[in-house]
């Protein structure tokens, strides 16, 4: 059967600081740099979701669009829009995930997989923080 993968776009703005409370201000400071200051500092992020699936031969889609961006909606946007991710995002609030791009791509692709069940394969996250820094995770390893 044919595949294919499709890519959506979902875009959010949220303040994050890099710390880890088990860690001294001054060792905090040596390996987050500025990022690890107390005041935080805000992203406008864009994240791409790729999906691979089966083409489906009345619609042509490998997956239904509008359930992909209810879940979209529910685990990206309503999460992080607008949020401070270390203090409003109950998994990271802890301090034991880091809000880097790379742990976001992977949270983000682990909860859009659970979100869309069977429907289709998540194969790639990418959480782009500015045009210079961006962290891709794939369900591959």
């Amino acid at each position: 059967m044919p595949t294919a993968t499709l890519t959506r776009r979902v875009t959010f703005a949220a303040a994050h600081r890099y710390r880890r409370p088990d860690w001294d201000d001054a060792r905090n400071a040596e390996v987050f740099g500025l990022c690890a200051r107390p005041n935080f500092h805000g992203h406008s992020y864009v994240c791409d979701v790729t999906v691979r699936g089966t083409i489906d031969e009345t619609t042509g889609f490998v997956v239904d669009l509008g359930l992909l961006d209810r879940v979209l909606k529910s685990e990206v946007k309503d999460r992080f829009d607008h949020a401070n991710i270390n203090l409003d995002v109950p998994e990271f609030a802890d301090g034991k995930l880091v809000p880097s791009g790379e742990n976001l791509a992977r949270f983000i692709l682990e909860r859009v997989q659970r979100g869309l069940g069977s429907a289709a394969r998540v194969t790639t996250v990418s959480v782009a923080e500015d045009e210079t820094l961006r962290a891709t995770y794939s369900s591959d390893g």
